[in-house]
């Protein structure tokens, strides 16, 4: 999956944080929902302009964030 898809960096946006593309979510909204127990499909009942690809999307960002932070080590 290309992530770049799915989310967009845009200083006019949220600050330039990372958000699904169209939507004002920030990648990290999602992964706080994820990781406090929401499911991928309690998040698109609640934000219908959220998919299950740009919510893998988010898990695919910050697993690419994270490798990238450890070759820096």
């Amino acid at each position: 999956m290309n992530y770049r898809d799915y989310i967009e960096i845009r200083a006019d946006k949220r600050f330039g944080k990372p958000c699904l593309k169209g939507t004002r979510i920030s990648v990290y909204d999602v992964l706080n929902w994820l990781a406090n127990g929401m499911t991928k499909q309690e998040i698109m009942t609640d934000f219908d302009e959220a998919s299950e690809e740009m919510i893998q999307a988010c898990l695919h960002f910050a697993a690419d964030k994270e490798y990238k932070h450890a070759l820096l080590y």
